[in-house]
């Protein structure tokens, strides 16, 4: 979209005889070799049906304000029914997909058609053009997350038990269960949810009406627009409701962090695929082209690839953004790109990484073995003497002593812990804690087992998050539904208002 100098009010009887391109430019602005270079009307095709019921509620609130009398306005919204059957690719060259509507509604019925740019500016039009697509894109986004939490929800309660090796480091740290890593996902999106409803909110907000940024000298109703496109309230300021992108910059971040999440999962699924603790399924897997024993968790490597389109996609808004004076300028035609770019690279990633491990097969047997691997239990046995009074600092160096220790390969066992033990203490093991406490302590089941405060990885604890991560589920989903009902609700009031007039 451009904006140029546009002058709010009806166009005059000239433009009729002007030409398709030029019907609202006019000849001196309509040739050149910089013509091609200003357009973005293929862009924007993205934004063509909501420019579409953007006319049309401006249209019926002319209609209703007695600026536009019934029958011009019975006109030009049956103009626009035909133009949005014969979709974008029938519209006439233009420098953007406001300007080609505009002037084939005035090829279909004449310089009448004019009146629709009465009381609007192009700089309010795209602004809520952008508003009312974006936020269709958002609550697509948020719904997908929504059902891909529940996906992993089911995965967490059918694996609560399922105990696996925890890294720090990449390195052996402590046993957890695969419910406990699937749920510490589904908390991170879950914040990415209230992010992206949080985002929602500001796009869901009515520029149309500010004009080109100074208002307009109609006695417009800018609440009335608002209510009929669905928006919840208005940008008040008429400046600031043409000029701000910061919805868009919101939007991107909350994207970006999204993809943040999506990366790190698929970061480790695909770390955990190279030591054989999960078999993607096929469908989510690839082979090479010359080696047939091959499996390749390429999809999440393509997930964990894609958080730079979105990472990349905030850097060039702000970049665009930055430095801009207020009000209008044209560099904004490039702004909405990245968020376009981010939104349906991010989508897409979440329904494929949550459905990546969603399918996924985790060997039990393998992972049991695992999980134990590299003295992981370490930090149970210490516990256990700090528990039983022996400073945790004391209780830390005789484990770590033992650590250190080469076992040809063996995990340490009770006799091991009990000789360092006289070491260091310079008293026998079994003097602070039992033999039978030790060895449960070194086992990964039991070692999970004992970790059962709250948020950890212990099977009742895990449950308990996942109760709670059901709550907000359905607090989340209930949000979506509700935002989903208001703009459905608002497009049948607009459909019911405009068929007054035709």
């Amino acid at each position: 979209m451009s904006d140029g100098e546009d002058q709010t009010g009806a166009n005059d009887a000239g433009q009729a005889a002007a030409g398709r391109e030029t019907a609202v430019r006019r000849d001196r602005f309509s040739g050149g070799p910089a013509r091609a270079f200003l357009s973005s009307l293929d862009a924007d095709e993205r934004i063509f049906h909501a420019d579409l019921a953007v006319d049309r509620a401006h249209v019926v609130m002319l209609a209703e304000q007695g600026i536009v009398d019934d029958e011009t306005v019975g006109e030009i919204l049956s103009a626009l029914d035909g133009i949005e059957k014969d979709g974008h690719g029938a519209l006439p060259d233009g420098e953007d997909v406001q300007e080609a509507i505009e002037s084939a509604v005035i090829d279909r019925i004449g310089s009448e058609g004019g009146k629709m740019h009465t009381a609007r500016s192009r700089n309010d039009e795209v602004a809520a053009d952008i508003r009312y697509r974006l936020r269709e894109d958002l609550l697509d986004t948020i719904e997908t997350v929504v059902e891909a939490r529940e996906a992993l929800l089911r995965v967490a309660e059918e694996h609560a038990d399922t105990v696996m090796p925890g890294y720090t480091h990449l390195q052996p740290a402590q046993p957890t269960t695969v419910g406990h890593w699937v749920a510490s996902y589904e908390q991170a999106l879950a914040r990415d949810t209230e992010r992206l409803l949080d985002a929602y909110g500001r796009v869901n907000r009515n520029p149309l009406g500010a004009g080109a940024f100074g208002g307009v000298p109609y006695d417009v109703d800018r609440e009335r627009t608002a209510e009929l496109l669905g928006f919840q309230g208005i940008v008040e300021n008429s400046m600031d409701a043409v000029s701000t992108r910061d919805f868009l910059v919101e939007t991107n971040a909350a994207l970006a962090a999204l993809a943040t999440t999506l990366s790190g999962l698929a970061e480790d699924v695909v770390g955990f695929a190279s030591k054989g603790h999960v078999e993607l399924a096929d469908e989510y897997s690839s082979t090479s082209s010359i080696m047939p024993q091959k499996k390749n968790p390429d999809t999440m490597e393509l997930v964990r690839g894609r958080t730079g389109d979105a990472t990349a996609g905030l850097n060039g808004l702000l970049t665009t953004l930055k430095g801009l004076p207020r009000a209008y300028n044209r560099d904004l035609q490039r702004a909405t790109t990245h968020v376009w770019g981010a939104v349906d690279a991010v989508t897409e990633s979440v329904e494929v990484a949550t459905g990546a491990v969603a399918t996924a097969e985790w060997p039990a047997d393998v992972l049991a073995v695992a999980a134990g691997e590299g003295f992981s239990t370490a930090t149970g046995v210490a516990d256990l003497l700090a528990k039983a009074g022996v400073p945790f600092r004391t209780a830390h160096e005789v484990v770590a002593t033992v650590a250190s220790r080469d076992f040809e390969g063996q995990a340490p066992d009770y006799e091991d812990l009990d000789a360092v033990t006289r070491e260091v203490l310079g008293e026998s093991l079994d003097e602070h804690v039992s033999r039978d406490a030790v060895e449960a302590a070194l086992d990964p089941v039991e070692s999970v087992a004992m970790r059962d405060s709250r948020g950890g990885p212990a099977p009742d604890a895990v449950t308990a998050q996942l109760s709670a991560a059901e709550d907000e589920l359905s607090t989340h989903r209930d949000a979506v539904v509700a935002e989903r009902d208001a703009v459905e609700s608002a497009g049948e009031t607009l459909q019911t208002e405009v068929e007054r007039y035709v």
